[in-house]
């Protein structure tokens, strides 16, 4: 691909890198990475390996075909039988060089294989319909229709196979899909289920609302919840082995005027890939977060609404900078991921265990690094930026809209001015946005009078004179995508950080020792460098990375 101009070497190098360290094919690196599309990886594997490129979407399903070997086989190797020809079984593979994968189907099916190659999403889609996870879904639901759900018990039917096939069949579909959260929710009518990818909920299938109780009493013995509470929230924790890895479930029940509401949290660990590199940051901001957490103490918040992927930073930070020499504690509700090497503390209020308890114990563990899932009260801040000053390098989040926020709530939770501008070494600011799906990529220009064009137009204010030089270009390129398979036609795949990162400067350390407003001190940080969240949003549309409308979804003000 090098040679072929697809890819430069210093993208193979990252792309290297990160394959160290997650352990997937090079390929599909590349691909997650932005570098190259699935496409041209394909061209690029049909002509070295010499075997051919099947377009699935244009290829019936054989579905005697498809169960000569099982599910979890098909599902473990990325592999689905096409055809037979003879004593030949046509092979589809998202990776055609997996020759244990080819002896395992030969064994277990006689025949010889003869492999294509296919898109990987293209794969998934056809394995989840050839085996069937919405089929056992719809027959349960007909299954309970016909044995007139209504007038049945919902805990006698919580443990019928066709809800368990329901239950299991949407945590499999969600975890096929990349979702982060399952909603479950109830209408005048029926039952909506929802899906969050990538950051937006998607609707999946609606049940009848008969099924409504047994389901969630179904959940809830899974959550090892009161079945018989609905009057009251309530929390429970949900294990389950898909596709030969753990995933684990937070489940959260709401009343509602028409019933229970249930959220499933949905925790893969081996879906997440814990390399700073990967965040999204600039060069430009990540050098600053650098040498923020390169400082043997000293406090560094990241700030940013529920959702936004701050634990996701605090923990790619922790791999980064975690070493034999050094005491890593965390105190966190929950533990989202275990880390190799970290000592983690859950949050057990109901035991007195919170994070002002926890976070004094924690103090008296000899610590290097300390991280605080999150500082909620008075208490927490004080005890925080008092370890800050004596010698421990802590980590923290913050629910503020701006990196210059956090400072100001700090203050309101009353810790001295003097000590903050002391303590904090500095505050990173972000939100999510969605990737545009490398399969599908296209180039658009402006169309006067676009929603794009009139936000583009409104930023031009930024002091950065280069990106002023970008946007005033009258034949701007833009980049979205068109929508395929590969992303369930949303033209985007997975998502990245936009952020702002400020470090506490001795100048705006001056200034909040004054007690100057939010906005002086955003004026002194972006004068000394620091590039506006909204700004490093715009760079990378520019830079065909996102969309203007992802900017504009997740970091427009109004200002």
């Amino acid at each position: 691909m090098v040679g072929d101009g697809l890819i430069n070497e210093e993208q193979l190098q990252k792309a290297l890198g990160v394959q160290s360290k997650n352990g997937e094919r090079l390929g599909k690196t590349l691909i997650n990475m932005g570098f190259v599309s699935e496409e041209r990886i394909l061209q690029a594997l049909e002509r070295q390996l010499g075997i051919e490129r099947v377009n699935l979407l244009q290829y019936p399903l054989d579905r005697d075909a498809a169960l000569l070997i099982p599910a979890q086989l098909a599902e473990r190797h990325k592999v689905l039988p096409l055809k037979k020809a003879g004593r030949r079984l046509i092979l589809a593979m998202a990776d055609p060089t997996n020759f244990f994968a080819i002896d395992d189907v030969r064994m277990v099916t006689g025949f010889d294989v003869q492999p294509v190659i296919v898109a990987e999403g293209e794969l998934e889609q056809a394995i989840g319909n050839a085996y069937g996870v919405r089929d056992i879904v719809e027959r349960a639901v007909t299954k309970l229709q016909e044995e007139e759900l209504a007038a049945v018990s919902e805990i006698q039917t919580a443990d019928d196979a066709p809800i368990i096939g329901i239950v299991n069949g949407l945590i499999s579909q969600a975890v096929r899909a990349r979702s982060s959260d399952i909603h479950i929710e109830p209408m005048e009518r029926q039952v909506r289920v929802r899906f969050r990818i990538d950051g937006v909920l998607r609707e999946i299938v609606t049940f009848p609302k008969a099924t409504q109780n047994a389901i969630v009493s179904r959940i809830k013995i899974m959550a090892d919840m009161d079945i018989a509470e609905k009057r009251m929230p309530q929390d429970g924790r949900i294990k389950v082995q898909e596709k030969g890895r753990d995933i684990d479930i937070r489940a959260s029940t709401l009343p509602t005027v028409l019933g229970e509401k249930v959220v499933l949290r949905i925790l893969d660990r081996a879906a997440v890939v814990l390399d700073i590199s990967s965040l999204g940051f600039s060069k430009h901001n990540f050098e600053r977060y650098q040498r923020m957490y390169s400082q043997s103490y000293g406090m560094i918040l990241v700030t940013g609404p529920t959702g936004s992927g701050k634990t996701t930073t605090l923990y790619s930070t922790l791999v980064e900078i975690n070493s034999p020499e050094k005491n890593i504690i965390t105190i966190e509700d929950p533990v989202e991921y275990m880390l190799a090497g970290v000592n983690q503390i859950l949050v057990n209020s109901k035991a007195g265990l919170t994070f002002a308890s926890g976070l004094r114990s924690i103090l008296r563990q000899d610590p290097n690094i300390v991280m605080v899932g999150e500082i909620r009260d008075s208490e927490t801040a004080d005890i925080a930026v008092r370890a800050a000053l004596t010698g421990h390098l802590v980590l923290s989040t913050l629910h503020t809209n701006d990196a210059t926020g956090a400072i100001s709530r700090l203050i309101d939770m009353g810790a001295e001015p003097f000590l903050v501008a002391s303590s904090v070494l500095g505050v990173v600011a972000q939100r999510l946005v969605r990737i545009i799906c490398p399969n599908c990529k296209e180039s658009y220009s402006l169309e006067a009078g676009s929603t794009d064009q009139l936000f583009l137009k409104s930023s031009r204010e930024f002091s950065d004179e280069a990106l002023k030089e970008r946007l005033a270009n009258p034949n701007l390129t833009l980049y979205r995508g068109r929508g395929c398979e590969r992303c369930g036609g949303s033209g985007y795949r997975g998502r990245m950080t936009i952020n702002e990162v400020m470090p506490l400067s001795p100048g705006l350390q001056e200034a909040l020792i004054h007690q100057s407003s939010a906005r002086e001190l955003f004026s002194i940080a972006t004068g000394e460098g620091m590039v506006p969240m909204r700004q490093d949003g715009i760079l990378k549309a520019l830079d065909g990375l996102t969309t203007v409308d992802e900017v504009i979804r997740v970091a427009y003000s109004g200002v």
